[in-house]
């Protein structure tokens, strides 16, 4: 439980931050000046990332590209998830912006992972 916890608990964090947040009504997501849709796709490129480091059980060999292609698709699904979560929320809107957004912050951040995971290689075999 705690090797489960440890691999899926930061996606789960950064789920249930984002439903919470979705979840009050009539509040902006903008933070710090951004808009809503750079909102978005920073908190679900942060998405991409946890959800990234889940499916490949928390290790940097894990990270293939069917496990990042996994969890793009996963985060996008959850972006899909919360706007239709959204539709029940008073003084909120679903949007396919919105979800658009979501997606590709998702792959930002899971791309990011990837080009990391690469580097990182790189360095280990020249070292």
């Amino acid at each position: 439980m705690a090797r489960w916890l440890w691999v899926w608990g930061p996606a789960g964090f950064v789920m249930g931050a984002i439903f919470i947040a979705s979840s009050l009504r009539g509040i902006s997501l903008a933070i710090g000046g951004l808009s809503d849709v750079e909102a978005h796709s920073l908190a679900y490129g942060v998405l991409g990332m946890t959800m990234v480091r889940a499916r490949a059980d928390a290790t940097w060999q894990g990270v293939t590209v069917s496990k990042v292609a996994s969890a793009v698709l996963l985060s996008t699904a959850y972006g899909f998830t919360d706007e239709v979560h959204q539709l029940f929320v008073p003084g909120r809107v679903a949007e396919i912006r919105d979800l658009f957004a979501d997606a590709v912050g998702a792959a930002v951040g899971v791309g990011l992972v990837w080009a990391w995971g690469i580097v990182l290689a790189a360095w280990r075999r020249a070292i």
